[in-house]
């Protein structure tokens, strides 16, 4: 069962960081789809028989280490990700990234260093105007992984209010871990925030590349069947953890069509 609120972090905190702006795009696609994009020792994560593919944007920001200060600039950029979901043989429900853009390179670096999470180098911005929120990013070296996303959040309380009892809500939003493989281990590294103060929000444009890169052709040409908004979350990192498995090459994905929500 999927939990709202985090559970105990279950180490010592290496990494602070605030998330703001965030905005959750999700198609809901056949489990088959994505099972050979994940880490040794994974399996989709499914709601009612479906799993989900996230294009999630945001501004990051107050980035600091093991308790030390905030690093100015280099803390402070926007992201746009694509992920997918996740549970391991322990029951350990998470997220799998197939790409994270950011626009500052010594984090992106450090990012696939330290977690072998797959950062990608971009040239990105977030504006706001007349209620809307927009975000821009182009990859550095292949210019088809780009987006451009506007979305416009709803201020409607009992909306809200619904949200945060909506199990689905809860199964893209509450997942307090990342599965990854780095140096031929699956990790899993745990993380802690408050609820989501989620809100409905409405998409008013969508160009996007970056879910076709990551081997899903096309499903940008359908409509999202979720679309959700946060102001913003201070979330705090462990250490990851390493079971021991094997790791096994990640197969290519063919996207073919799945139905709608």
């Amino acid at each position: 069962m999927m939990i709202r609120e985090a559970p105990p972090l279950g180490g010592s905190p290496i990494l602070r960081q605030r998330w703001s702006e965030v905005t959750f795009l999700h198609w809901q696609v056949d489990p088959a789809m994505v099972a050979p994009l994940l880490p040794e020792g994974c399996r989709p994560d499914t709601l009612n028989g479906s799993t989900w593919v996230g294009l999630i944007a945001f501004q990051m920001s107050q980035s600091s280490f093991f308790g030390g200060p905030r690093i100015p600039w280099l803390g402070d950029f926007p992201e746009v990700n694509v992920r997918l979901y996740s549970v391991d043989a322990h029951g350990r429900r998470g997220v799998v990234f197939l790409s994270l853009e950011a626009s500052h390179l010594i984090p992106v670096l450090t990012a696939r260093l330290a977690f072998g999470l797959p950062y990608q180098w971009a040239s990105m911005k977030i504006g706001q105007r007349d209620g809307q929120i927009a975000y821009k990013t182009k990859r550095h070296g292949r210019p088809d992984a780009a987006s451009h996303i506007i979305v416009k959040p709803v201020a409607d309380p009992a909306a809200s209010v619904a949200l945060a009892a909506d199990p689905l809500a809860t199964f893209l939003t509450a997942r307090w871990g990342f599965h990854e493989t780095h140096r031929g281990r699956t990790i899993y590294s745990r993380n802690h925030h408050e609820p989501w103060p989620l809100q409905p929000a409405e998409l008013v444009y969508l160009d996007d590349g970056l879910l076709a890169a990551a081997g899903f052709e096309g499903l940008a040409d359908r409509v999202p069947d979720s679309v959700m908004y946060a102001s913003d979350v201070t979330t705090v990192f462990a250490a990851p953890r390493q079971p021991a498995l094997a790791r096994q090459p990640r197969p290519s994905a063919i996207w073919t069509s799945a139905p709608s929500a």
